[in-house]
């Protein structure tokens, strides 16, 4: 199995396409997608991500510029994320596809990098694993 991050990029055009659908009604539509997701046992996690605009770090000199975001001229938005754990990209794509959206909307699906592509004898990776099972604890702790 492997780990799947579907992006979720949204045109001008999407967000135009839904403005006039009344906002029960997509969270239902994402409401039963993500259901779907979680009786198949696939969903692993998932956020969507808020309307106004953030901030963006640049690297490209030193200190980092700080600006505000999201990135300046936009054709899409990065509009939510969801991680599914599935044995192939084909099969992602498969979920991808079922997602309530429509024109104007993209869905990007990356493979999430696990400890198999790492070395496992390196200090930074071990204390990685410790670092994801202090999360887990703290998580389940509430």
């Amino acid at each position: 199995m492997a780990k799947y991050m579907l992006i979720m990029r949204a045109t001008e055009q999407a967000v135009a396409a839904v403005s006039d659908i009344p906002f029960e009604e997509i969270i239902a539509q994402m409401g039963a997608y993500n259901e779907s997701m979680m009786k198949a046992g696939v969903m692993v996690g998932g956020e969507g991500l808020a309307p106004e605009a953030g901030v963006v770090v640049d690297f490209d000199q030193t200190p980092p510029v700080v600006t505000d975001g999201p990135y300046g001229e936009t054709k899409e938005l990065f509009n939510g994320f969801w991680i599914i754990e599935v044995p192939t990209i084909e099969e992602a794509a498969e979920w991808a596809r079922r997602a309530p959206l429509g024109p104007g909307n993209k869905l990007e699906i990356r493979r999430v990098t696990g400890p198999e592509d790492f070395p496992a004898d390196n200090e930074w990776i071990q204390k990685e694993d410790d670092w994801r099972e202090e999360l887990a604890r703290k998580a389940e702790q509430g």
